[in-house]
Order: C-alpha cells, then sequence, then structure tokens
C-alpha cells in the first residue's frame, strides 16, 4: 500500500478533505521531480564532494504556484550556479495546465495505464477522458518504442557497457525480472543506450541475442565490450564480435573477492587488489598481482588461483591511459541503473510489460539526448589511437 493510498483511508476515517490529500501528494512529486531534474542536469547527488569540483552547483530555490482541479500547489523550481538549468516539468510562465493532450502522452510514457491516465485527469481537472480516447493520443508512444529498436545505429563504437537490472513487473503475480541494457561509446566520446530487452532472468543467452540486434542494426566494429562476470559472456561476444575484447569488471571482481575472505582481512586485501587494476600500466600491474599472489595464495589460494586465472581481468590496459578509468569497470551503465531505480520507486510495479517498456525507452531518450553530443571524459584525447586500433581490426 503506497503513501497516497494510507492517507486517503485515513482522511476517510477522520472525515477530512480528499482534495486536499490528493492536492499535497501532487505538490509533494511536483517538487521531487524538479529536484531530481537539476540532479540529473548537475549529473551528481546533493552532497556529493566529488560533484563540487564540476564547475556548477545547486543554487537555492524560487517559489512558484500551479492551479490545479484540487487547488494551488506550492512549488519551489530549483536553481543552478551558472544560471543554465532550465526545468522541463513545467512550462515557464505558466499558472496552470491546459494541455492535457501532452499530458496524457507524458504520463503514458512514464509507464501509466490508460485507465489510470483517464481517473488522474478527471481527479486533478474535472475533465473525463475515456479509455479509447487515451489510447488514440497515445499511439505515438506506441510508434516510438518499435522505432528505438529499429532504428540505424553506428557503424564503430569504442567500446559498449552490459548491463541487467531487475525491475518488478506483473504477469497474473508481480515479480523482478531482467532488463537487459547496453550503452555504447562512439569514437567521438559520445555515449547513447543502443538497445534493451527483457527476460524473466539474465543468461548469456538473452545477451548473445541483444548483441546480434546491434550488428543486425549496422554496428560493424566494436573494440570492446565491458560487463560483469556472467558465465558464458566472452563465447556471447565472440559469436557476434569475434575481433572484439572483453572487459570483466575489476569492481565486481573486487566484491566477489571481498565475499570470499575474513571480514578482519578484507581491508587489506582489498588494498592490495586495487593497486592492481589502478596501475599506472600493465607492468606495474603485473608487479602488484605478483605482490598480491606472494601475499595472500598460503591464506586464500582459491582467490588468487581465481585472479590469476582471469584473462578478462586487465584488458583495459590494452586501450589508451585517457580512458582506462571509464572501462576497466561497469560503473558508467549501473549508475544510469541506478537512476532508473530511483523512479522506479515511484511506480512500485509495472502493470504489464508494455507500461515498463515506456518508461524505458523514454528514459533511454532522455539519456541519449542529454549525451548524444558530449565527449565522454578522456576520449578526445584517445580519439587518435582509438582510429588506429580500428583500422587494426578492419584491415
Amino acid at each position: 500500500m503506497n503513501h497516497l493510498t494510507t492517507d486517503l483511508i485515513k482522511a476517510l476515517a477522520e472525515k477530512q478533505d480528499i482534495e486536499e490529500v490528493f492536492r499535497k501528494h501532487l505538490e509533494a512529486a511536483i517538487n521531487s521531480l524538479l529536484k531530481h531534474e537539476l540532479t540529473v542536469f548537475l549529473d551528481y547527488e546533493p552532497y556529493d564532494r566529488e560533484g563540487f569540483n564540476s564547475g556548477n552547483s545547486r543554487n537555492g530555490v524560487y517559489s512558484r504556484t500551479f492551479k490545479t482541479q484540487f487547488g494551488e500547489l506550492n512549488l519551489e523550481i530549483p536553481r543552478d550556479r551558472n544560471g543554465d538549468f532550465k526545468q522541463q516539468t513545467l512550462e515557464p510562465y505558466k499558472r496552470n495546465n491546459d494541455s492535457l493532450e501532452n499530458f496524457v502522452i507524458h504520463m503514458y510514457q512514464k509507464g501509466v495505464t490508460t485507465d489510470e491516465v483517464a481517473d488522474l485527469i478527471e481527479r486533478m481537472y474535472g475533465h473525463h477522458y475515456s479509455k479509447q480516447t487515451i489510447s488514440n493520443l497515445t499511439q505515438l508512444a506506441v510508434g516510438d518504442l518499435e522505432a528505438f529498436h529499429k532504428r540505424q545505429l553506428q557503424e564503430r563504437y569504442v567500446c559498449v557497457y552490459l548491463d541487467a537490472t531487475h525491475i518488478p513487473i506483473r504477469r497474473n503475480t508481480v515479480e523482478k525480472e531482467a532488463v537487459y541494457i547496453a550503452i555504447g561509446i562512439t569514437e567521438d566520446g559520445h555515449k547513447e543506450v543502443l538497445d534493451y530487452t527483457i527476460a524473466p532472468t539474465e543468461s548469456a543467452h538473452v545477451w548473445k541475442e541483444l548483441i546480434q540486434s546491434i550488428k543486425e542494426r549496422g554496428t560493424e566494429h566494436v573494440l570492446l565490450f565491458i560487463s560483469d562476470g556472467l558465465k558464458g559472456m566472452t563465447d556471447a561476444i565472440h559469436s557476434v564480435y569475434p575481433k572484439a575484447k572483453h572487459q570483466v569488471c575489476c569492481v565486481h571482481a573486487a566484491r566477489h573477492i571481498s565475499s570470499k575472505v575474513r571480514v578482519s582481512d578484507r581491508s587489506n586485501v582489498m588494498a592490495d587488489f586495487k593497486e592492481i587494476y589502478q596501475a599506472k600500466d600493465r607492468d606495474e600491474a603485473n608487479k602488484a598481482l605478483k605482490v598480491f599472489s606472494e601475499k595472500w595464495y598460503k591464506v586464500y589460494p582459491n582467490v588468487v588461483r581465481n585472479i590469476e586465472s582471469n584473462p578478462r581481468l586487465l584488458t583495459f590496459f590494452d586501450f589508451p591511459s585517457s580512458i582506462r578509468r571509464s572501462i576497466y569497470s561497469t560503473n558508467l551503465i549501473e549508475s544510469f541503473n541506478k537512476q532508473l531505480k530511483r523512479y522506479i520507486k515511484r511506480k512500485e510495479q509495472f502493470p504489464h510489460e508494455d507500461s515498463l517498456k515506456r518508461f524505458l525507452v523514454t528514459q533511454f531518450h532522455d539519456y541519449n539526448q542529454k549525451f548524444g553530443m558530449r565527449c565522454h571524459r578522456g576520449f578526445n584525447e584517445a580519439k587518435p589511437e582509438i582510429l588506429e586500433m580500428f583500422e587494426s581490426i578492419q584491415g
């Protein structure tokens, strides 16, 4: 039971004003969305110390009112220090929402069902939209789902990050299912969500199908795939892109090691392992690996053997030094998946697969628009070497 339902039951029991309950929840939801918009724009969370050095920061709020059927909302519009942030939740200078068609499409894209949209509009604005009318309005969003899967991709990507996140979805009963997501970085350093698929569990077989779909849509060459340590991933990748390299996420490897050692040894073991993947070059990494092995083999022989026998752990050293920090882990795509989870917490569950797909594609479009023309750190400096690497695999 969500907070709105709980408050409504309490209001009914105590004979309170139900419209005021809706007004408060709507006000809180919009203010929360506005804060999140600024977080996405700045690309760091509040109180994140690393974000303070980004060149821009939060700069308080200004107040604004917004009229709805429930009454007037008191909104706090966040500002940034540089004055570049322009919120998209509400149209500038508008004091009420008279564009119901745009509202319907927006809510539908976020994963709200047609019945829920119709009910929400009637409660908020006093207008009744039939389910069929809303379905007609949302055909554009449905077509957008198909277009996302069919769009032409770039011919070459420096790297492709692969990661699955688990989201609750209803199929008679509610269970979490795996959403497979692939994010690529072009030779110009631009990030893009390439494709996605949904399956009950994560498997290398489904990843192979998704990778195959990327190739079928025009991507001929990928230098590097980055993923966690799921069994069979290397074979799945090489069955489609035999010349591509595969990097197993060092952060995932560190978590696995952490679970295999005693708590009393954990900090020392993890510090020594970090010396390996944060070395300045492969030679230094190999020296650090030798030190790690000699120090910990007698205590944790299986841990040491697993590290030494993993040929995908130090692949990133084959690439230019300026981008290594970005490609030794799946942190880039995991950060995006965490953002999805924050949005999803408000929804609690999706009533069917189409609802989830609409929500996902809307988030993917937002991500691609934001990062489609920005060069990811280090890729501009690495471009000459990257072009040489493409030439070598195409030759």
